[in-house]
């Protein structure tokens, strides 16, 4: 199992916290206008106009479908974690919470329906046996428990034991016909390997036979990658875990899951497997701010290799959420090149301040009401077969 380093004498700042901080950083650039809101009336004898405040009440009635809502286990966190402090944070925000804390803050949030997933990587660098046993009891304690407490209010993906790529292949196939799972979730790189390996076609092949999806979520690199180009030999620049958030929700995952999208369009995943379903999160992962020259600087050195002009597998083969990017100008921008069609609501729960504040961001976003229906919880309804 790759660990993630030790650096216990200090602080934890998390992704919890890097957003928060990120979010006072750029306070007044391409703030919502909610946040706006937010901001104005904690200024004394401030007034928020008409227009903000129409905004911030408009779609209350929206349904929500949380299609990246993340939890946790005692084992999972033993396993996962850099040290007690990230195992004190880690459960401080609730995520090992499956029961009232967790249905507190949907209701208060206006939140449905969360689609729960384990924690990153999960027990995917777990080998052998006990890994395919470990993801088979994660799988049956969402059954057992939330799933069976709260009818209604939580789905899930399958975690899946990826060192196995025919266990995988199994528990996948069993966890949805015979849990009703909606599909699975990966995390980054398989030791080493992304899902254009051949060794993991088994995989894709069962999810494209089951029709459901695969939910690409980052994980961390591996060892010669974060020391290449995330670790610092100077000291003085690694308080509160730079190097690990540098490599993480700083920055790292998001670039690490737009490569692995790019290689399993160009190293032919999509024509092997014309009817796969992939999502990614965090709003693109960068894509929409790349995808002109994506497209242009890849069209042409794949024209002869693959069946179709590379941007076509984007629309074809990709859905795209929200999950943590609460920002009107990234929405519009993925919108640019994404139907709304494709585009489903996250929050990336509990890595947020709150779900409330990604709902009411959403409720307040410009859009028309057709196409927030859509994003919110309809083309969730679409992909997997359930409905609010």
């Amino acid at each position: 199992m790759e660990k993630i380093r030790e650096d216990s004498g200090r602080r934890l700042l998390g992704r919890r916290g890097f957003v928060a901080g990120a979010a006072a950083f750029g306070a007044g650039a391409g703030l919502t206008a909610t946040a706006l809101a937010a901001r104005d009336d904690s200024r004394e004898h401030s007034e928020v106009s008409l227009t903000e405040k129409d905004l911030t009440l408009r779609d209350q009635d929206l349904k929500f479908i949380g299609t990246e809502e993340t939890f946790t286990t005692s084992e999972l966190l033993e396993l996962n974690s850099i040290n007690q402090d990230h195992i004190t944070f880690l459960t401080e925000i609730g995520l090992a919470d499956l029961g009232e804390r967790r249905i507190r803050d949907m209701d208060a949030g206006g939140l449905d329906v969360q689609i729960l997933s384990a924690h990153t990587p999960s027990v995917q660098n777990v080998a052998g046996q006990e890994g395919i046993d470990m993801a088979h009891a994660l799988n049956r304690l969402l059954v057992e428990g939330p799933m069976a407490q709260y009818p209604g209010r939580f789905q899930a993906f399958a975690t899946l034991p990826l060192q196995g790529p025919e266990a995988a292949a199994d528990e996948l196939e069993r966890s949805v016909r015979e849990d009703g799972f909606l599909g699975a979730l990966t995390n980054g790189h398989i030791t080493g390997k992304y899902l254009d390996h051949p060794e993991l076609e088994p995989v894709l092949a069962r999810a494209e036979a089951l029709d459901v999806p695969i939910y690409l979520h980052p994980g961390y690199p591996a060892d010669d990658v974060y020391d290449v180009y995330f670790r610092t030999t100077r000291s003085q620049y690694t308080k509160e875990y730079q190097d690990y958030i540098f490599s993480g929700s700083g920055l790292g995952w998001h670039q690490e899951v737009l490569i692995q999208c790019v290689r399993m369009i160009a190293y032919g995943v999509f024509d092997r497997f014309p009817r796969l379903k992939i999502i990614v999160g965090h709003m693109g992962e960068g894509l929409p701010f790349y995808y002109e020259r994506i497209a242009n600087d890849m069209g042409e050195p794949t024209e002869k290799s693959l069946e179709k002009p590379f941007e076509q597998y984007f629309q074809d083969n990709f859905w795209f959420t929200t999950s943590a990017f609460f920002q009107d100008d990234l929405l519009h921008l993925l919108l640019k090149y994404i139907s709304v069609d494709r585009v489903m609501f996250a929050t990336d729960y509990p890595f947020i301040e709150s779900i409330k504040e990604g709902t009411d961001w959403f409720r307040a976003v410009d859009l028309p009401r057709e196409d927030k229906e859509k994003i919110a919880f309809r083309n969730a309804e679409s992909l997997f077969g359930i409905t609010v």
